[in-house]
């Protein structure tokens, strides 16, 4: 532990599970104070509770991001329980993938609210606090540097069949990650992403049958890569296999590191060289 992080508080959206969680315990790991958000309660509790027992500080704000209302809660649980805000992850996602043809309205406007939309109105609502904490800071004649990360997709970077929805929302994040950096630079905010490429998750690792589902909101939504296609992907990893969720969470950490302080409006492919 170097404790690069330590006492910046921190929010990572969908942290409850996954690639989330180990961020979450990464940016912990480093002296940061999380709050912890899932769309259930439960794994966002287990996660604070795993930070807790290795004797980090965090709070859970459980619930959905595309709620209404949902960043401004999000935002709160930060400055209420530790006093301010320093990193924001956007994180929280899932998949919901079909051919242009069969997808749906729902199935579209789903996953751009998610993965576009909901990151947007946590930036705007943690803008407000970012602003007058510049301020002070730049009045005192310090300069503090802030972070947010926004999670894409080598889907977002190349494009994916079937998967036009969820390529056009991690190709968007790309857009809102420019344009935060020169938003956000007076106010000493890195804004940069990561675009994730195969990494070995709950949402890529589908059952034999490629029966397996997640619940989103009372929808059985189906996940996973068909197990002959990931074995093929595998092929393609210049590095030989997929990414597991810790390597996921230290490209994020790159980001949220003091070393990168003159980085922005960037973003890197996590993905072990391969390229879509």
């Amino acid at each position: 532990m170097t404790n690069k992080l330590d006492g910046r508080v921190a929010l990572v959206s969908g942290s409850g599970r996954g690639i989330g969680r180990e961020i979450a315990l990464k940016l912990a790991s480093e002296g940061a104070r999380l709050v912890i958000n899932d769309l259930d309660a439960d794994p966002a509790n287990k996660t604070a509770e795993a930070i807790r027992a290795a004797g980090g500080e965090a709070v859970v704000c459980a619930g959905s991001v595309t709620e209404d209302g949902f960043g401004e809660r999000f935002v709160k649980a930060g400055v209420d329980s530790f006093g301010g805000l320093d990193i924001i992850v956007n994180n929280a996602g899932y998949t919901w993938d079909s051919v242009v043809q069969k997808m749906t309205d729902e199935q579209w406007q789903a996953i751009i609210d998610v993965h576009l939309t909901a990151p947007f109105k946590i930036l705007r609502a943690a803008q407000p606090v970012i602003s007058a904490k510049a301020k002070e800071e730049a009045a005192a004649g310090q300069e503090v540097f802030r972070k947010v990360v926004n999670i894409s997709s080598i889907a977002g970077t190349g494009g994916n069949a079937g998967q036009i929805n969820y390529a056009a929302a991690k190709s968007g994040i790309l857009g809102v990650t420019r344009t935060m950096a020169k938003e956000w630079g007076r106010y000493k905010v890195n804004v940069n992403a990561v675009a994730f490429g195969p990494i070995r998750t709950r949402l890529t690792e589908g059952s034999a049958d490629g029966d397996s589902t997640i619940k989103v909101e009372e929808k059985e939504i189906k996940v996973g890569v068909n197990p002959d296609l990931l074995a093929q992907m595998e092929r393609m990893i210049p590095l030989g296999r997929v990414g597991t969720p810790e390597e996921a969470a230290g490209a994020v950490y790159l980001f949220c590191a003091p070393e990168s302080n003159f980085i922005s409006g960037q973003h890197i492919i996590c993905g072990g060289g391969f390229v879509i």
